[in-house]
């Protein structure tokens, strides 16, 4: 049996420069009236997508039952989008040469009923999501249900993962690791009215911290989502805003 050599998640990249510019995180993306496109005319660093498998399908939605196997499919929201927009730029999602968000795949079913239907989508068109084929492609990221970390080193090597301060992963698996991401409500109470409350901001702090010695930027999740509040946490250090008003979010961040 193999030996995995673990270290502390916080022990790793000490010396890593984290992300320097405040990104967005496009929250349940494909509630929006036009999915993707509103994103990436906003420019959002990151775009996030529910998956669920049904009737045989990949489809997009927040619950299994709300989605329509005839409409709502990753390949018809997302995947052909893509294409036709690399196709458009010349292959680039977008005009802007510098601009190549990241796509994160939150999985809803376990990650070995899914992966072995999305990784295929995935292939036939790798070129526009592996970053060793095109400095331009879309990185992926796997989110929710992802597979355990001792098992990231045997996923293509175009897939990343989307981490927690929980876990703790060897050097080479922690190179997998695209974003350590956690439930803003485990350490703080805070409405996002006003300021943060001095306890509240000492806990968020501390986890901040800890992942930037990491080298990793962090994100979180079931935050407030308010102007106030996205500017309150990115004096606190927060590298990615995780919001549901992406447009909003990015206008009042400037």
């Amino acid at each position: 049996m193999r030996h995995l050599l673990i270290y502390s998640f916080f022990s790793l990249f000490a010396l890593s420069p984290i992300a320097e510019a405040q990104q967005i995180f496009a929250h349940n993306d494909y509630e929006k009236a036009q999915p993707l496109l509103q994103a990436i005319a906003a420019k959002a660093d990151f775009i996030e997508v529910d998956l669920h498998l049904r009737n045989g399908k990949l489809v997009v939605a927040h619950e299994k039952e709300q989605a329509d196997t005839a409409t709502q499919t990753l390949e018809n929201l997302y995947l052909k989008p893509i294409i036709a927009l690399f196709s458009q730029h010349q292959g680039r999602i977008s005009p802007d040469r510098r601009y190549a968000p990241t796509l994160v795949f939150d999985l809803k079913d376990k990650s070995e009923v899914i992966l072995p239907i999305l990784l295929p989508l995935i292939e036939s068109n790798l070129a526009l999501f592996s970053k060793a084929l095109s400095p331009l492609a879309l990185r992926v990221v796997i989110s929710g249900n992802r597979p355990r970390p001792e098992f990231y080193l045997d996923q293509p090597t175009y897939l990343f993962f989307d981490g927690r301060p929980s876990e703790l992963y060897d050097n080479e698996t922690a190179k997998r690791v695209a974003l350590i991401s956690d439930n803003f409500r485990s350490y703080a109470r805070w409405d996002g009215t006003g300021e943060v409350p001095d306890e509240d901001k000492a806990k968020l702090k501390r986890i901040i911290k800890r992942a930037h010695q990491a080298g990793c930027p962090i994100r979180f999740w079931n935050a407030p989502d308010t102007p106030n509040a996205w500017k309150k946490l990115y004096k606190l250090g927060v590298d990615i805003i995780n919001t549901d008003n992406v447009a909003e979010c990015v206008t009042a961040m400037k």
